[in-house]
């Protein structure tokens, strides 16, 4: 091997572990990221937790109100779009760019159909008075009062991480359609894919603190 051959070989070598430690920086500070997500979330079900223990019947009755029938829908649908986010990345691995394209634009309508029905279902609550500064639910216990404070609130902040995930992986779907994501250059799919799948399990979580109380 000549002297220039050794040099480029060296180079190229050089480019491809500050391409590798790029990558495992991005995935750090992903992780990193989703922790303080969790962080504050965590708060929040604390709180909730500790509101629940002192108002365990006020809880249970408001927790009528729900439509659980929606909040199940909700539930599949947010499962499915963590599969097709999954298998969107997997497909941009084995170099299926067609077929990653599909699975994140279903995974984009899947974002979509959740929002829809959470639309339909606060329509009803608000129809029904079951909303914060309403004259109706003021005139309810307080426990029943902070359960729909804490409702709104909660499921309110992660409908909005729903629409900000759906965002990035529409981003994410035209960085595919022109060719910016490869199978050799995949990290920002995978992030939002983390992302994504931190929304599904922080709803996993929600569905039964707010609809299956007992």
């Amino acid at each position: 091997m000549s002297t220039s051959e050794s040099v480029q070989a060296v180079a190229v070598e050089h480019i491809e572990e500050h391409v590798n430690r790029d990558d495992i920086r991005s995935r750090m500070g992903m992780w990193l990221f989703l922790f303080s997500e969790l962080l504050l979330f965590g708060g929040l079900f604390i709180m909730y937790s500790v509101y629940r223990y002192l108002h365990q019947t006020d809880f249970s009755i408001a927790s009528k109100e729900m439509n659980t029938y929606l909040g199940t829908l909700n539930t599949v649908i947010l499962l499915t779009s963590s599969l097709t986010m999954a298998l969107a990345i997997n497909a941009m691995q084995r170099g299926k760019k067609g077929l990653s394209i599909f699975l994140q634009a279903f995974t984009i309508l899947c974002g979509a159909a959740f929002m829809i029905n959470k639309v339909i279902e606060w329509s009803h609550e608000f129809a029904e008075g079951n909303y914060p500064g309403s004259a109706i639910l003021a005139a309810k216990p307080k426990g029943q009062i902070l359960y729909f404070g804490l409702y709104y609130s909660m499921v309110g902040l992660h409908g909005l991480h729903v629409l900000v995930g759906m965002t990035v992986i529409a981003f994410m779907l035209v960085f595919t359609i022109r060719g910016k994501i490869t199978p050799d250059n995949y990290v920002k799919l995978e992030a939002a894919g983390l992302y994504w799948h931190l929304v599904d399990i922080i709803w996993i979580f929600l569905f039964p603190l707010f609809y299956l109380i007992t």
